[in-house]
């Protein structure tokens, strides 16, 4: 059953009323100013436990071997002058406790994976979430009836409402809070994709760089050219898809949690078992009351040990919320305490050694073994940040903040494991530059620091507004998470800014030049859409183009598209100017992004007849959630003409019993009779041949405009349409020999 359908039959039951009214509503007139409203949601479905502890193995390679890896330079980093006082040791170890407590398991773990968007994870799931409770879009494109796909919202608890009101209306009625969401998005998902340039390049420099330890013959230069090396077959193997990927890597991040778990029991056996003393908040007090200012900028290291935070949310849509809980409390957590215990009890016997803690705490026996595990498990570290950036840019193109690329879905198995091979291009080539251009791991591990950084403190921004305007959380509950969350981050982020000159300025480089991309791509999409909508083709004219004579009706089904949710796009127009024909049946499609992640096959498409009924002419709204599949395993023409066809007879029904004839066996056969006939031009129609009309509008700056506006619209989104966009018929897969683009040049 199809809610593009609408309509319901007289026989369901009342549960269904509440579709009927908005299926009446958009067959009557344009829902464009209707106030969405409140549905109750199916929530998510329940997964069979095979699947999430398969899936929590796969997460253990794909999500925390950056994390993961952190041990192998978080005390090297913070005690970069070496250990001043032996109790320092435990002030940086409480540090540590709390900070891997505090931000990567309860802020995260149990908080923030709550605010994902169906499953899916990431700053633009947040962001969607925020835009689906609140008109704080920049696009004019809300209906009524996009409230009833099932995941659109969830019911949510009716206390505290006033709060949440007052902080809906205020985000609605401010164009400056609404640029500034989205820019804050816009931020907060370039830094993650600028950590997914970063993370590569410092994981695998430090890999091979640890080969120079084993042998003098290893120089810088081969370090580096070895390096660049094994970027390009990571990035090569990322074709392959998650699922493969992650079974791949599973088992070699799961062996060295293992290795640095027991490593670390031992050395607290072994040296010192008093160091449970850090524990104990005080020794933080303490160690900067000794140090002052040298603990503070010392933090810029200890916020290494959660480098790749960010990836248990950006990466929850390849995987289960349910399942990064697992992997989390049960593998990563406990092994990750386990060894910078273990490390700081070996360090408060060899004080001297702060500099290389990671190999020279492990045993002799284990040296090697440890050796090439760590070694490997440093190369996979890249995999979160690069499955993350994927997941990113999936959605921030469907929201229409990045230029159409091509997406493709890896596994049939799960949803929402996706490679994106244009983007894979660019982060290697990011990463080969970064690589050759810096040449060693300092400049990069201080760049490292304020990326994660960055996107931690926005996160923890956008979660506020969720918590005050959707969960309706109590104000102590509020006030507690800003306290001993959000002032954590801040004073992490004070630190690495400070370490600004020294390298710190390359993921602000990174996001700057993403931002631009976002900016240029969304300004100008937003402008376009205007425009199509303030010229848009009214009701009355369709009718005039459809009954003039000098327009010829030809046998065949057309299908237009358009990005224009509401109304006919002024390029249509343009056509029957140049074409005076017109096709038998002629179908305006409109692809429409709604802000959630999914949208079942069954509840795609909205209908709605263009009067009178024999024009045979119909707009449809397409619609898709940010992580959804454009190219169906059926052909879009096909899955199109059934629900259209459904829609007619519903559609037809419903009218006849307005009529209120009183004469039912009689209106039951015109209504067959008037639907057969229906149905029978759209058969005749597909078997003339389907042809699909697809606008391709040319934007150049209008004239009079500023140096600015031309250098935004001829220049800069213009390069990037033609080198980046992926057009309507490859998202569509619509078949070449029965295309047609129409093309208009609109000056914007």
């Amino acid at each position: 059953m199809s809610s593009g359908d609408l309509v319901q039959d007289s026989t369901e039951e009342e549960t269904s009323k509440a579709k009927k009214l908005s299926s009446q509503k958009f067959r009557r007139y344009d829902s464009l100013d209707m106030e969405p409203g409140k549905v109750v949601g199916h929530g998510p479905k329940a997964e069979e436990w095979s699947v999430i502890l398969h899936l929590a193995f796969q997460s253990i390679g794909i999500v925390y071997g950056d994390i993961g890896t952190s041990p192998l330079y978080v005390y090297a980093s913070t005690f970069t002058s070496g250990i001043n006082h032996n109790d320092d040791i435990l002030g940086v170890l409480s540090l540590i406790l709390y900070t891997l407590t505090l931000i990567p398991l309860i802020k995260y773990v149990f908080i923030v994976l709550r605010a994902n968007d169906n499953g899916d994870g990431g700053t633009f799931a947040l962001y969607s979430l925020i835009c689906r409770y609140a008109k704080v879009g920049l696009i004019p494109s809300q209906q009524s009836e996009d409230r009833d796909v099932s995941n659109f919202q969830l019911e949510l608890p009716s206390r505290r409402l006033h709060r949440a009101s007052w902080l809906k209306s205020t985000l609605e009625s401010s164009n400056f809070a609404k640029f500034f969401l989205l820019f804050a998005t816009m931020l907060g998902t370039s830094m993650v994709m600028g950590d997914g340039v970063l993370t590569p390049c410092i994981s695998v420099l430090s890999a091979v760089g640890g080969i120079k330890e084993a042998t003098d013959a290893m120089t810088e230069d081969r370090i580096v050219w070895i390096s660049a090396a094994i970027l390009v077959i990571i990035f090569m193997v990322q074709r392959f898809g998650t699922d493969k990927v992650g079974y791949t890597f599973a088992p070699i991040i799961c062996v060295w949690f293992a290795f640095i778990g027991v490593i670390g029991v031992y050395n607290f056996i072994a040296y010192d078992p008093t160091i449970l003393k850090a524990l104990n908040p005080k020794y933080i007090y303490d160690y900067f009351k000794r140090n002052k200012q040298d603990a503070w900028i010392s933090l810029g290291g200890v916020v290494l040990a959660i480098t790749g935070t960010e990836a248990l949310f950006a990466d929850v849509g390849h995987f289960t919320v349910r399942s990064i809980q697992i992997s989390m409390c049960s593998v990563t957590y406990p092994s990750l305490l386990c060894a910078y215990v273990g490390q700081a009890a070996f360090l408060r016997k060899h004080n001297d050694l702060v500099a290389n803690t990671f190999y020279e705490s492990i045993p002799d026996s284990l040296y090697w073994p440890m050796f090439v595990v760590a070694v490997l498990a440093a190369i996979i570290a890249s995999q979160a940040m690069i499955s993350g950036t994927f997941s990113i840019i999936q959605q921030s193109q469907s929201l229409g903040c990045f230029p159409r690329v091509k997406i493709v879905h890896t596994s049939a198995k799960y949803e929402g494991q996706v490679y994106i091979p244009e983007i894979n291009y660019l982060l290697m080539l990011a990463c080969l530059g970064v690589t050759l251009g810096f040449r060693t791991t300092g400049k990069i591990g201080n760049a490292y620091g304020i990326a994660v950084v960055f996107v931690m403190t926005l996160t923890s921004s956008l979660l506020v507004l969720i918590m005050i305007m959707i969960w309706k959380c109590s104000i102590l509950y509020i006030i507690a998470f800003v306290v001993f969350i959000g002032s954590v981050e801040f004073i992490y982020l004070s630190s690495v800014l400070y370490k600004f000159n020294q390298g710190g300025y390359l993921p602000l480089v990174f996001a700057a030049a993403l931002m631009t991309i976002m900016y240029v791509w969304n300004d100008v999409y937003r402008r376009k859409y205007h425009y199509e909508l303030d010229h848009k083709v009214s009701p009355g004219r369709i009718k005039e183009i459809a009954m003039d004579a000098n327009i010829c009706r030809i046998p065949g089904l057309a299908v237009f598209y358009s990005e224009l949710v509401q109304g006919i796009p002024p390029i249509f127009k343009h056509y029957v100017e140049n074409v005076p024909a017109l096709h038998s049946v002629v179908v305006f499609v409109s692809i429409k992004s709604l802000p959630i992640s999914k949208v079942t096959a069954e509840e795609r498409f909205l209908f709605r007849r263009v009067d009178p009924h024999e024009l045979n002419v119909y707009r449809c709204v397409a619609r898709y959630g940010y992580t959804d599949a454009r190219n169906e395993q059926e052909p879009f023409e096909k899955v199109l003409v059934e629900r259209l066809k459904d829609f007619i007879s519903k559609d037809f029904g419903f009218s006849q019993r307005e009529d209120g004839s009183e004469n039912e066996k009689q209106v039951d056969k015109e209504r067959t009779e008037a639907v057969e006939r229906e149905i029978k031009v759209i058969d005749q129609a597909m078997d003339a041949g389907v042809v699909h009309l697809v606008g391709e509008s040319e934007v150049v700056a209008g004239k009079g405009s500023n140096v600015f506006k031309r250098i935004l619209i001829d220049y800069a989104y213009n390069f990037l349409v033609k080198n980046l966009r992926q057009s309507t018929d490859k998202a569509f897969d619509i078949p070449q020999k029965s295309m047609l683009k129409v093309g208009m040049t609109y000056e914007l």
